[in-house]
């Protein structure tokens, strides 16, 4: 199946990944090559890839946000959970892993990838059903992260099973949780699973009943929680200081 990466970044990085087949590039006319747009051309020309130059009507239609560049791509290539702990085995670093239930917004599941991928997460476990996949819009919320990192589509709740067979801690965020402190925060060292939940529902009460522990985030101002985005993000940050104490 074939579909369009759009915007500069995203298509940079899909490029840079080399996990996709790229069928040809499009590029609207008058547009100023500079920046990311220098390294495309650069590595369409290398890997002989067909560049065309495009009225900016015809990359309106397919989506607005485009800043004058499209690829035509091959679909997203999903990994195997055996492929995640295996990367991280290859590192010689204990398991960190990413794992989303029912998110449903393609820019909070993008943000959630790009700092995943910044803070060298191991893998993303999302569920079969019920959940944003890996499209063009969430590739282009991440800044193409997500081309950066092994995702795979699985069973939560056998997800968690097999990773606490892999001797992984499976942490919960949710509002209802334990708040982080220097107290709990030996659950986020080592081998960790982190599961983030969809904003209005949360974690599911199965996956929930799989956690080891559900904690949530120390807040001190009136508003009650962040959004989903800003709220795994932030515990990502927190479980990547303290594997790194």
């Amino acid at each position: 199946m074939k579909e369009f990466i759009y915007s500069r970044n995203a298509v940079y990085e899909t490029l840079r990944a080399k996990r996709r087949d790229v069928f040809r590039i499009q590029i609207a006319e008058g547009v100023q090559e500079k920046g990311n747009l220098i390294e495309i051309l650069k590595m369409a020309k290398e890997r002989k890839i067909p560049v065309e130059r495009v009225q900016r009507p015809r990359l309106d239609k397919i989506h607005e946000h485009h800043q004058g560049v499209m690829a035509e791509v091959s679909g997203y290539h999903y990994a195997d959970l055996i492929d995640i702990l295996e990367s991280a085995r290859q590192k010689s670093e204990p398991p960190f892993i990413l794992l989303i239930d029912s998110l449903q917004d393609p820019q909070n599941f993008g943000a959630l990838l790009r700092t995943a991928e910044a803070i060298g997460v191991h893998g993303i476990v999302i569920p079969l059903a019920h959940s944003v996949e890996v499209t063009a819009a969430v590739v282009n919320a991440s800044s193409g992260a997500s081309e950066h990192l092994l995702i795979t589509r699985q069973n939560l709740s056998q997800a968690t099973d097999a990773l606490k067979d892999a001797e992984c801690w499976i942490v919960g965020l949710d509002q209802n949780g334990e708040t982080i402190s220097d107290k709990t925060e030996k659950h986020l060292r080592g081998a960790v699973g982190l599961v983030v939940g969809s904003e209005g529902e949360g974690i599911r009460q199965l996956v929930r009943s799989k956690c080891d522990i559900v904690l949530k985030l120390p807040m001190k101002g009136k508003v009650e929680s962040l959004n989903a985005a800003v709220a795994g993000s932030v515990a990502l940050y927190l479980a990547y200081l303290a594997r790194n104490k």
